[in-house]
């Protein structure tokens, strides 16, 4: 796809494009299933009070539940599928409206559910779980269970529902505050001026003249600057909402309930934490060889970003792309790749960037349809190959779980999902690395520093986000006022710690803090650096194991949501429970730095 001119939706070919129609046919379908949610929540009243009588009662409830999610699902995917496809499109904009509201009115309806299960004496309820009616909802009902000492009264509950249509007020507010009105101006380029924005931010950090880096720089964070009380308040207020939440769900802490779902005690996040903190040695050695190779007197926060070799002048088609992912994964055997491969070479990608399309690139796995994948693929880099490869991870393994799960319990955790996405980017990486790289030191350069790069940017950038998160809800629960200068001291000593001796750091450097979107998802960013832990560890096992290995690797992507993440990796091969994953990432971080350094210097 040319970069020259951005083609409108319309001039994209309809084979490049995915095949929603699993979902709906067309919006006026859509429209219609919309108006039948409306009347499924009608009947919602209907079911109070019969869910303690007996199994049947309960089974009842569970089978409308069970529909009534099935096709909230389905509303909800298409309508942000068709959102991602124009941001500017009107018509899709008002159906991820219509279906916001529609689901916020169904979670409010039916507050007094979970509540009324809660009720049933726990002598009864096991004997209604003992009964084969609720079979298919029975992992599903012992989860809810867990919750138990954390759900009030239906009257608490459905006011809670109410409002969660303004939990996002936050974080909506941060997404339009920095993508919509902040003006970043342009920058001059030696190809002329170039709009600065959030998503041309890191291409121009990327660029090899430091004088446009650093430029592009202050202007950046100059409106940072000139915002940060108001971002100091929103993500102050952000912390603080989830403090509140936590206190009014009986929770010891903002993490605790973060962390809950997933059944991951608060010891696996310090662990983290730790580990890493232990092993930063070769991350500081890497900043000292970026420091040495870009020839800089000292090395500035602009300079953290700039690959240290130059881009590959190598073209890769869509379909080559795809051939590649698929011989780099073939030790996961034909049906894996075979699925893959008919995927994406069929309608489950959309594949190339137009007019309005969300940036960037995700994976969409639902039960009904097929695990979409949004990419803005470009021949002309190599990095697309493995997002492609990474989203590829993401959907098979949606894929797997929904075809072995029933629907209530078949989706996987955020927990988990990293490691199947990452785990193919590693085997795309030891492909390359031995085939191609073998006899082409330049390809092999790029890879290691790329590879670099990415565990970087995976495992320890996301412990130190880990780490300001937990600092700063610690504080607020201590009673101490997250202001402007207190966010920015907690977070400049982080950017110290990790970033080392070599960096020199900018006035402004700290506003990172203010500007990273994943801190309105609380103890989130935490699962990037577990998962690529988790997979490195899985990549290893897999390709020096045999038959039981791969099988055990499938189980993992087979369990959905029938366990909880901890277990499910232990069945695999990993135990996430012990520092030695998070550890053997780190070394293998540091041998790329040292491969990378005989190689550069």
């Amino acid at each position: 796809m040319p970069d020259a001119v951005i083609p409108g939706r319309d001039e994209i070919p309809q084979e490049h494009k995915w095949n929603l129609s699993k979902l709906f046919s067309n919006d006026e379908e859509w429209e219609r299933a919309l108006g039948a949610l409306g009347a499924m929540e009608e009947k919602i009243p209907s079911y109070r009070g019969t869910l303690g009588a007996s199994a049947e009662g309960l089974g009842a409830w569970m089978d409308f539940y069970r529909d009534l999610g099935l096709l909230e699902e389905r509303l909800g995917y298409y309508a942000m599928l068709r959102q991602s496809e124009d941001e500017g499109d009107s018509q899709a904009r008002t159906m991820m409206g219509k279906f916001t509201m529609a689901a916020s009115r169904v979670s409010a309806a039916s507050a007094w559910a979970d509540p009324e299960i809660m009720a049933i004496p726990s002598d009864k309820m096991e004997s209604f779980l003992a009964q084969e009616r609720l079979g298919e909802y029975r992992i599903y009902l012992q989860k809810l269970l867990r919750f138990k000492p954390h759900i009030l009264s239906d009257k608490e509950e459905k006011i809670l529902a109410l409002q969660s249509e303004n939990e996002d007020a936050l974080d909506n507010t941060f997404s339009v505050l920095t993508n919509v009105d902040l003006d970043f101006g342009q920058i001059e380029t030696p190809e002329g001026l170039r709009p600065l924005s959030q998503s041309s931010w890191i291409v121009l950090m990327e660029n090899p003249d430091r004088d446009l880096r650093k430029r592009t720089y202050d202007a950046f964070y100059g409106q940072f600057d000139a915002h940060k009380n108001t971002l100091a308040s929103l993500y102050g207020g952000s912390v603080k909402q989830d403090v509140i939440k936590a206190r009014i769900r009986g929770y010891p802490s903002a993490r605790a309930m973060a962390l809950y779902p997933d059944q991951v005690g608060e010891e696996i996040y310090d662990n983290l934490i730790s580990t890493v903190g232990q092993n930063l040695g070769p991350l500081h050695r890497y900043y000292s060889l970026r420091k040495r190779v870009l020839k800089v007197p000292d090395l500035r926060h602009y300079d953290a970003y700039v690959p240290l070799v130059g881009g590959l002048e190598k073209k890769t088609t869509w379909e080559e792309g795809v051939d590649l992912v698929c011989q780099a994964l073939s030790p996961l055997g034909d049906e894996y790749t075979g699925v893959l491969k008919e995927g994406l070479l069929g309608r489950w990608a959309d594949r190339y960037e137009n007019k309005g399309k969300s940036s960037g690139a995700f994976s969409a796995g639902s039960y009904a349809g097929d695990p979409y994948i949004l990419m803005n693929y470009k021949d002309d880099s190599v990095r697309d190959v493995f997002t492609l490869a990474h989203e590829g991870g993401h959907s098979m393994h949606s894929y797997y779980s929904a075809r072995a799960n029933p629907f209530m319990h078949y989706n996987y955790t955020i927990f988990e999902a990293e490691v199947a996405s990452t785990f193919n980017e590693e085997l795309l990486f030891r492909h390359l690395l031995g085939q191609e790289a073998g006899q082409d030191r330049q390809l092999r350069l790029y890879l290691v520093n790329r590879r670099c790069d990415e565990i970087l940017g995976t495992l320890y950038r996301q412990t130190m986000f880990a780490e300001f998160e937990a600092r700063s809800h610690q504080l607020e629960e201590e009673g101490k006022p997250l202001t402007l200068d207190v966010l920015r001291l907690e977070y400049r000593q982080l950017l110290e710690k990790y970033f080392g001796p070599e960096m020199v750091l900018e006035e402004a450097s700290d506003l990172e803090g203010l500007r990273i979107p994943h801190f309105y998802r609380a103890f989130y960013v935490y699962k990037y650096s577990t998962g690529i832990s988790a997979s490195l560890a899985l990549a290893d096992r897999v390709l020096g194991g045999g038959p039981r290995e791969r099988s055990d690797y499938f189980g993992f992507l087979s369990s959905g949501g029938s366990r909880f993440p901890m277990e499910s990796l232990k069945m695999a091969g990993v135990d996430m429970g012990s520092p030695e994953p998070v550890a053997a990432a780190c070394r293998v971080f540091e041998a790329l730095v040292k491969e990378l350094e005989e190689l550069l210097v």
